[in-house]
């Protein structure tokens, strides 16, 4: 009797061995009420009229499904995005709502597409580390009263229709465009000023001005196949005129000198 007995008790207290690895926490209720938590490590509740709900502390990433949203500029796009998540208070987590997981998925998705539909498309292209930020505290605030802590929601993906890429591309050209001829005037306009100043400086100096002009010619003169007219100003031919009538004509039949 006393070995049956005995035998009882230690089956009894077998039954209610558990053991909750080092990243759970087991949720124990006592005839359907909360009565705490155990773990990690050995623990042990009442046969049959207590049970326990373990929950996994851990950070879980969680890949939010494609959303098709429209943004504020009434543009169609398809959005990824990544979720991490983890349980602070698992009693809440269990208690508060029925399934954390689904529910914070479903709360993300759902901020998300609200969240795309306040903003325009250059703003969700240009600005995601502030729509993740903005994400994540909306998220976050939300699932405070659950026990569940949400440490990232960030923006994976983009997908713009083929009609709005052909338009931005046309954009980026137009753009591209406009700035290359706005430096090809300002050059311009810049070496007209320079001309301008070049002209001023051989107007003061003539001397500068044939300077120019015999170096204009020596660079025409580099190719074989071109003909070049050259226009002599007539202070040169009237300096070899002047110079002509003071060498008289028996200096110039002259021989060598003895």
């Amino acid at each position: 009797m006393l070995l049956t007995t005995a035998a009882i008790i230690v089956v009894f207290l077998l039954l209610g061995l558990r053991v909750a690895q080092e990243y759970e926490r087991a949720i124990v209720f006592r005839l359907g009420r909360y009565v705490g938590q155990r773990g990690p490590g050995l623990y042990w509740i009442i046969p049959f009229i207590e049970r326990r709900v373990t929950v996994d502390m851990r950070t879980k990433t969680v890949e939010l499904e494609q959303q098709e949203t429209i943004t504020k500029d009434s543009v169609t796009i398809k959005v990824n995005a990544v979720l991490r998540f983890k349980v602070l208070d698992p009693a809440k987590a269990i208690i508060k709502v029925a399934n954390f997981n689904q529910a914070v998925y479903q709360l993300s998705v759902t901020a998300l597409r609200n969240v795309i539909g306040q903003h325009q498309l250059d703003e969700v292209l240009k600005s995601r580390q502030e729509i993740n930020a903005t994400l994540q505290q909306l998220v976050d605030a939300a699932t405070e009263p659950w026990g569940v802590q949400i440490e990232m929601v960030e923006i994976k993906d983009v997908e713009i229709p083929e009609s709005m890429q052909r338009a931005m591309a046309r954009e980026a050209e137009a753009i591209r465009e406009k700035r290359a001829r706005i430096i090809k005037a300002e050059a311009e306009l810049e070496a007209s000023i320079k001309l301008t100043q070049g002209a001023k400086q051989m107007e003061q100096s003539p001397i500068s001005l044939e300077l120019r002009r015999m170096q204009m010619l020596s660079e025409i003169g580099i190719d074989n196949n071109t003909t070049t007219i050259v226009m002599v100003p007539s202070e040169f031919t009237n300096a070899a005129r002047s110079l002509s009538q003071l060498v008289g004509p028996g200096e110039k039949n002259s021989g060598p000198l003895q």
